[in-house]
C-alpha cells in the first residue's frame, strides 16, 4: 500500500476511535442513570455490533456521501432555477429546520417501504436482528440499507443546496439523534414528545413481531400521528426485540444474508400483515 494511502487509511482509523470514545462517554453514563432495560455494557453481540460500527465510519459512510452528491448533481438539474437560490437566502436557523423536516419526511416514507417491500425488507431486516437495543446497536446496519437511508436523509439538503454549515450540522445531528433513539434510555420528554421521538418509540418499532408497522419517523413523531402509524404504550420494555426468523450471528452472514435465496423465502414467510404488541 502506498504511504498516502496508508495514512489516510490511519486518520480514519484514529478518527473512527475517537468517535467510538466520545460515544462512549456521552451514551454509557446515560443507559446507566436512565435505562429502559437492565442490561450489562458488553451484552450478548455487542462485538458484533461494534462490526457494524467499523464498517460504517471506515467504509460505508464515505460510499454514502459520493452517492448522495452524485445523486443529487444529476437530479438537481431537473429542478426549477432559482429554487436553490430561495432557500439558500434563508435565515440559518431556517434552513436548519427545513433541512431536519424535508430529511425527517423522506426517510419515513422511505422507512416505510422498507417494511412494506420484501425486497427492501431483505436489507432493513438486517437492522432488525439486533435482540438488545443501546448506542452500539443502532449501528447494525446493511450497508445497501445504510446507503438508500443516507440518500433519503441528505437529498433534500444537497438538492436545495443548503450552506455547508447547516448541512454539517444537520449530518451530525441526525446521526447523534439516530443513536440516541436506539439507545438504552427511557427518557420521558413531556409535552416535547410530540416534536422529538424518544427512545422508547423507536424501541416499539423493533419489538419481535412480523414486521412492526408503527413509528417509522426518525426525528418528529408527528408525521407518524399524521399517517396512522404512531403506537407508544405506558407500559414498561418488557417485550422481546429482534426478528421471527434464524438470521445469522457474524457480520459477514448478516451482509451476505440479503442475497442469499433462504433471505428470499423468510422475507415471504415473514410477509404477513404486522400486528402491534
Amino acid at each position: 500500500m502506498p504511504r498516502a494511502e496508508l495514512l489516510q487509511a490511519l486518520d480514519a482509523l484514529w478518527a473512527a476511535l475517537a468517535s467510538l470514545a466520545v460515544l462512549v462517554v456521552m451514551f454509557v453514563p446515560l443507559e446507566r442513570v436512565f435505562p429502559a432495560r437492565h442490561q450489562r455494557i458488553f451484552r450478548p453481540a455487542v462485538g458484533l455490533d461494534l462490526c457494524f460500527f467499523f464498517g460504517q465510519y471506515l467504509v460505508w459512510n464515505a460510499l454514502a456521501i459520493f452517492i448522495a452528491r452524485t445523486a443529487s448533481t444529476w437530479i438537481g438539474g431537473y429542478l426549477p432555477e432559482g429554487l436553490r437560490g430561495f432557500f439558500v437566502a434563508q435565515p440559518f436557523w431556517l434552513q436548519a429546520v427545513l433541512v431536519v423536516l424535508l430529511g425527517d419526511v423522506c426517510v419515513y416514507w422511505y422507512h416505510r417501504a422498507c417494511h412494506g417491500f420484501d425486497f427492501l425488507w431483505r436489507f432493513h431486516a438486517v437492522h432488525h436482528t439486533s435482540e438488545h437495543l443501546d448506542w452500539v446497536a443502532a449501528h447494525r446496519e446493511h450497508p445497501v440499507d445504510g446507503v438508500l437511508t443516507q440518500l433519503a436523509t441528505n437529498l433534500p439538503a444537497l438538492l436545495l443546496g443548503f450552506s455547508p454549515r447547516a448541512l454539517a450540522g444537520f449530518i451530525v445531528f441526525r446521526g447523534a439523534w439516530a443513536i440516541f433513539i436506539h439507545s438504552n434510555v427511557r427518557l420521558p420528554l413531556g409535552p416535547l414528545k410530540w416534536l422529538l421521538g424518544a427512545p422508547e418509540l423507536h424501541h416499539w418499532h423493533h419489538a419481535r413481531l412480523e414486521r412492526t408497522s408503527h413509528n417509522f419517523a426518525n426525528v418528529a413523531p408527528l408525521l407518524d400521528v399524521i399517517f396512522g402509524t404512531h403506537h407508544c404504550p405506558k407500559d414498561e420494555e418488557t417485550y422481546d426485540l429482534g426478528v421471527l426468523f434464524a438470521a445469522p450471528k457474524s457480520y459477514l452472514g448478516l451482509l451476505l444474508a440479503p442475497f442469499l435465496p433462504a433471505t428470499a423465502s423468510v422475507s415471504a414467510e415473514t410477509s404477513s400483515a404486522s400486528r402491534t404488541p
